[in-house]
């Protein structure tokens, strides 16, 4: 079932944090640098917001690292709890017993080590959204005033990565490290008077120490620029200007839905490669059950004849997940051979085969009852979505109808072979290049073709205003 959370970004107001950076981790992106000097080894804290792409996967956040067996870094772990380890120097480690598998929320990680402290479970700190975690799987603390594997002239700093023993699938934004001081997190957010939703505050005014860095992901060209003061910046491998992105913990976009999928994705959750023979692919992680909402997907690629399909699905329908959903009532897949749209075991004429290299725009009205597909900026039928004509009609949402809304989707339509198709996602901050650029009408977004008046980006922003 499709997932809406607030994940800490539908708080109006306060202070926003415009990019994060987008990590993939089959291309092994990563940010870099050789350290300096420290302040110290034995007080630091590490800061981050990051969204998960995937879950089960070994994603390193930052850290620091001499090679694959000295290291220390904080991750999640394939069994999905949140790591501190200290490899190769004290042996310190804190494994939470909390699970971290919702890949529709953005969290903020902190973790803070004092080893001067007295009492030695104070000596490191781990914090989950402005809250202290205290119940652990693994929970080993250094000695007194012992020097942990940090800040040494022979490390290197890794950020979305960690010397090869891993690297991130998901999101990053406002990566901090500060060196030399043990800090709540408080420093680094608070939680909203109104909702009780823990956010971002800015950080400028921290002291980052000697090797501390802040990185924002505000300049496209140099996505590894620290602009905390120091200028420690980090060297760019396998990124490039399109992984800086507009999904953030001030404003969640959707993506594609790994815990409900059986098509491998990548690029932050956007692109998926259908499992073929069939299958429902994926699903976005937002669903909706009123308003107007557009989308484009670029058809990348097809092994094989066109078998492609895309629409909209209810979450009824997502768990059913057999024959790509073409068979319920509450499901509507354009067919890329041939135009048409599949919906309860019918099809029904509507538009132009989709070509390799098109890209096909999907707007969703939840007013009206209607769907328009467009491909290459041209709405086929006819249809024009701003005035409401000729739309395909669907099924309202209500009583005894789709369960809790609409969610976008895609996969494959056929059942006796293995073709597979690889459709790219563009929910608003797209992982494939954009030539034009296109905003929705309150500035969000980020579209090849112009989104038709009255239709949003999906994301929290406008979901709180319009969802």
């Amino acid at each position: 079932m499709s997932i809406i959370i607030p994940a800490n970004s539908a708080v109006g107001g306060g202070y926003n944090v415009d990019n994060s950076c987008r990590f993939n981790e089959p291309s092994s992106d990563k940010l870099t640098r050789s350290n300096g000097t420290p302040t110290s080894q034995q007080k630091f804290t590490h800061s981050v917001w990051v969204k998960r792409s995937t879950v089960g996967n070994f994603d390193i956040m930052q850290g620091f690292y001499s090679n694959s067996s000295n290291y220390c870094a904080i991750s999640f772990l394939t069994s999905d709890r949140l790591d501190f380890i200290d490899q190769g120097g004290t042996g310190a480690r804190k494994i939470t017993t909390a699970k971290f598998r919702d890949v529709s929320a953005w969290y903020h990680i902190v973790v803070a080590v004092d080893s001067t402290l007295g009492t030695a479970n104070d000596r490191i700190k781990m914090y989950v959204n402005g809250v202290l975690q205290t119940v652990f799987d693994t929970n080993s603390a250094p000695s007194q005033n012992a020097n942990l594997g940090v800040n040494l002239s022979t490390q290197a700093v890794g950020v979305g990565e960690g010397g090869g023993i891993g690297y991130l699938q998901g999101y990053l934004a406002e990566s901090v490290y500060i060196d030399g001081q043990q800090l709540d997190p408080t420093s680094f957010g608070e939680f909203d008077e109104d909702s009780g939703i823990w956010k971002p505050i800015s950080v400028s005014g921290l002291t980052f120490g000697t090797n501390g860095f802040y990185l924002d992901y505000e300049d496209s060209s140099a996505l590894g620029a620290d602009v905390s003061g120091n200028s420690n910046n980090f060297t760019v491998s396998n990124l490039t200007a399109i992984d800086q992105s507009t999904d953030t913990c001030t404003n969640n976009f959707a993506t594609l839905n790994s815990l409900n999928n059986r098509a491998a994705l990548t690029q932050g959750s956007l692109q998926m490669l259908t499992g073929g023979s069939g299958q429902f692919g994926s699903s976005s992680t937002i669903q909706v059950s009123q308003g107007k909402w557009f989308c484009e997907l670029k058809y990348v690629s097809e092994t094989g004849a066109k078998e492609a399909i895309f629409g909209i699905t209810s979450a009824a329908s997502e768990n059913n997940r057999t024959n790509n959903n073409y068979t319920s009532p509450y499901a509507y897949g354009y067919y890329t051979d041939n135009g048409s749209i599949y919906n309860n075991n019918g099809a029904t004429s509507y538009g132009s085969s989709v070509s390799i290299g098109d890209i096909v725009g999907i707007a969703l009205d939840l007013t009206n009852n209607k769907l328009y597909f467009a491909i290459n900026g041209t709405w086929q039928n006819s249809a024009n979505p701003a005035t409401n004509s000729n739309g395909f009609s669907i099924t309202a949402v209500g009583s005894g109808t789709p369960e809790g809304g609409y969610a976008f989707y895609g996969g494959d339509i056929n059942t006796t072979g293995s073709r597979q198709a690889t459709l790219s996602f563009n929910f608003g901050s797209p992982a494939f290049a954009i030539s034009s650029g296109n905003a929705d009408a309150d500035g969000y977004g980020n579209f090849e073709y112009a989104v038709p008046s009255g239709y949003f980006a999906l994301n929290t922003k406008n979901l709180a205003e319009y969802g």
